[in-house]
């Protein structure tokens, strides 16, 4: 090995460039990712080179990076497709080399890098970010570039995801931070349980909405559809109601009873706000002990509401937030999940 140099050969103080991601950097992109987790990073296009290169010509993906004259990648950065809207993408799978971080700027370059070329080259309506809650980078940045925090989804990660930078003692939360590149204005439904709440959250969207109270029942003959995914290494799993119908609560069960076998601790539930009875929907999952998330700007192309459950007390004390709105947010959350927590039936969490 040279001296100076890292297992792969990374020569410390380069000039870099910020670009799109060729298929000749995806070897680079990959070693950078076992460079700075080892071997454990759970999302398998991110450390298999052909994968990612695939990804990335089907632009599923959108890889930013630095790099180096001589070719190496020490900064990686992507918006990719994780919303059921596939207009709206997700900025994530950021990293930067040990030996070229300190102020540098780079990741906040990469993250604004993604956004414009989402928005220039490949028509991108909306970008949303995760911010770990662990420490405040993240939630800085994301400000920096004005994205707007709409929802904390709370113990999404387990600790074990930060044992080689020990930054976590418990389950780890984030934050949802969104912000609109091609305008949508149009009419959400908000359930009356949350109308307050909701209006306040709202207020801070950089796009505009005409807000009505959602007070209808469902269609007798309406059916609910709802798809599950299931993030085993995280023992979370979510719910996509794609459409919610008059048997929503007896879907909800079968789906709930689908997960309880893997080991799931957390659920969460996508509903649409584009119905004037999807106050009835969020009834029902306060009922089976759903609290509060957040609202999902343009997630079903129309709005959706984050609503979540926890098995036993969220780790509310390892959360960590920079922004008054977030911690206003949590507030209303911690209020909500107390009201839930009162009323639901009891042993029967899941």
């Amino acid at each position: 090995m040279m001296q100076g140099t890292d297992a792969f050969g990374i020569e410390p103080g380069q000039s870099l460039e910020i670009d799109l991601f060729r298929p000749e950097d995806a070897l680079g992109v990959t070693s950078l990712f076992k460079t700075v987790y080892g071997d454990g990073y759970p999302i398998q296009k991110f450390i298999q080179p052909e994968l990612l290169i695939e990804e990335n010509a089907a632009g599923r993906t959108i890889s930013s990076v630095a790099r180096t004259p001589k070719g190496d990648i020490v900064g990686h950065n992507a918006i990719f497709q994780s919303a059921p809207y596939d207009r709206i993408y997700e900025s994530g799978a950021g990293l930067v080399h040990p030996a070229y971080r300190g102020g540098k700027g780079i990741f906040t370059s990469l993250v604004a890098h993604g956004i414009e070329v989402g928005r220039n080259e490949f028509g991108i309506e909306a970008v949303f970010g995760e911010a770990v809650c662990n420490h405040l980078f993240s939630q800085k940045v994301t400000i920096n570039l004005d994205a707007i925090t709409q929802a904390i989804e709370v113990d999404l990660m387990p600790a074990s995801a930060y044992d080689k930078e020990k930054s976590a003692t418990g389950r780890v939360a984030s934050l949802l931070d969104f912000k609109t590149l091609k305008p949508k204005p149009h009419t959400v439904w908000l359930p009356a349980a949350y109308e307050e709440n909701l209006r306040f959250i709202y207020s801070g969207l950089d796009d505009e909405r005409r807000c009505a109270v959602a007070d209808k029942d469902p269609p007798p003959d309406s059916v609910t559809s709802i798809k599950t995914q299931v993030f085993d290494f995280a023992n979370v799993a979510r719910f996509v109601v794609d459409e919610a119908g008059a048997d929503f609560e007896e879907s909800l069960d079968t789906h709930e009873k689908a997960v309880r076998e893997k080991g799931i601790i957390v659920i969460q539930v996508w509903v649409k706000l584009s119905c004037s009875w999807s106050g009835r929907i969020v009834d029902a999952l306060n009922k089976k002990g759903y609290f509060l998330g957040g609202i999902l700007p343009r997630w079903f192309d129309e709005d959706g509401m984050l609503l979540q459950k926890v098995i036993g007390e969220p780790n509310w004390d390892g959360i960590q937030l920079y922004s008054d709105r977030a911690k206003k947010i949590l507030d209303m959350m911690k209020a909500d999940w107390r009201r839930i927590d009162k009323k639901e039936m009891k042993p029967e969490i899941f």
